[in-house]
């Protein structure tokens, strides 16, 4: 029997890469239509122009919803109850991630995408008229290319030669030793152990579901590394300090190195931004500020790692069955990435500076940062509707998390030794 879908009018491939430039399009352009296109926070609940940039966000992404769905050829059925649920629970994420307690111990709103998402698919049974706007890879690769456009190369360059040696060393090694211990000691599977080690090595969150989007992985597996990641990073946020202010003084005269290794030391080892800033500051601002340029070095390695570990999935399972060639290779290679990478160097070389609204300067990367954050959260709510806990406390994951923990470990002590040899030596 002929199947009655029709023929999309661009490849699905392509179709998430054209949203996200219509999107930072949009940006360069109508900067102060863009900027008003926010989720309520705690502090914009009671004001009425909270509520009616939430209405206007709703419009502008159910109209991206409709959009690829216009584009893909697929039934408009549902579409719009289904997102506006998703959207609720989305608005209740970020609601929750703003509350000053959770800011100030990095609870960021993916995790409460996640939770709110699994509490509807565990307790209750996800209705048929919900399922249409759950598209969870969907709304990850439109934030991905998002994320492109906020890693401005001028800005990490200008954060010194240090922070980014440290972050090429920490991110090539650690992730080697992260998929080695996974794969070899552990028997964790390839797709969780890249993963792991994307998660471990490079900047957590982001980079796990950067990894997940380039390698096609399992979004469930993917919902575990993002609970690992931000479950872990909770205790180092304070554990970190206490271990800086107990050995550094006992290596380190000079009060400026010492704090200059503790921000690179907390800079490389914890997984989230958030909880970086935050453990930094705790000692102080030259820690805190180290802290964050490090981190930001890593975070610019995203792009690179996602590139390579494409290029390397694109050739698996090639040989002995058709020859790699560089159709072959172009046809595996995920495109969102090769999205990722032009949005990085369009704004690096033409909007890496800032914009005026109402007065305020804001640049360009943060209107961006921000569809990134809203994408991934709603993201997060389609992988909690689609995940059951059976699934995340499986046996497997338990293996997971053991070389989680011992990816983690090798992180803390390398990131250590780089980071007395680079700030407490060389740069002192």
């Amino acid at each position: 029997m002929k199947s009655s879908q029709k023929k999309p009018l661009i490849n699905e491939e392509w179709l998430v890469v054209v949203l996200g430039f219509i999107i930072l399009f949009l940006i360069t352009i109508a900067p102060s239509f863009m900027n008003d296109i926010k989720m309520l926070n705690v502090a914009s609940l009671a004001t009425a122009s909270g509520w009616i940039n939430t209405g206007i966000t709703f419009l502008f992404l159910l109209a991206i919803v409709y959009l690829s769905a216009v584009i893909s050829r697929k039934s408009f059925k549902n579409i719009f109850l289904s997102f506006f649920v998703i959207f609720v629970l989305t608005l209740l994420a970020q609601l929750f991630a703003s509350i000053p307690f959770c800011k100030k111990y990095g609870l960021e709103s993916v995790l409460f995408a996640v939770l709110f998402g699994l509490i509807i698919s565990n307790f209750f049974k996800v209705p048929d008229w919900l399922k249409p706007a759950i598209q969870s890879e969907f709304y990850i690769k439109i934030g991905i290319v998002c994320l492109g456009a906020t890693v401005i190369f001028g800005e990490i360059m200008k954060s010194g030669a240090f922070g980014l040696a440290q972050a090429l060393f920490v991110v090539i090694c650690v992730w080697y030793f992260g998929f080695w211990i996974s794969r070899k000691v552990f028997k964790v599977d390839d797709e969780m152990a890249t993963m792991l080690a994307s998660s471990v090595s490079i900047c957590g969150v982001s980079a796990a579901i950067a990894t997940c989007g380039t390698i096609k992985g399992d979004q469930k597996k993917l919902s575990y590394v993002i609970s690992l990641v931000m479950v872990i990073a909770i205790p180092m946020l304070y554990i970190m300090p206490l271990l800086c202010n107990w050995i550094l003084p006992l290596l380190f005269d000079n009060p400026t190195a010492a704090a200059q290794v503790a921000g690179a030391w907390i800079g490389g080892t914890i997984d989230t931004t958030a909880a970086v800033a935050a453990s930094g500051g705790i000692l102080g601002e030259t820690a805190g500020e180290t802290a964050v340029i490090v981190k930001a070095s890593q975070n610019v390695l995203i792009g690179v790692a996602a590139f390579f570990i494409s290029l390397y999935w694109s050739l698996r399972g090639t040989q002995n069955t058709e020859k790699t060639t560089a159709a072959v290779i172009w046809e595996r290679f995920p495109k969102f990435v090769v999205g990722m990478v032009l949005a990085s160097v369009i704004f690096s070389i033409w909007f890496s500076g800032s914009t005026e609204i109402a007065g305020e300067t804001i640049k360009y990367k943060s209107l961006a940062k921000n569809f990134q954050g809203i994408f991934f959260s709603i993201a997060f709510v389609c992988i909690g509707l689609e995940t059951r806990f059976k699934e995340i406390f499986s046996k497997e994951n338990r293996q997971s998390l053991k070389a989680f923990l011992a990816a983690q470990g090798f992180n803390i002590a390398f990131t250590f030794i780089i980071a007395c040899i680079l700030f407490g030596v060389i740069a002192n």
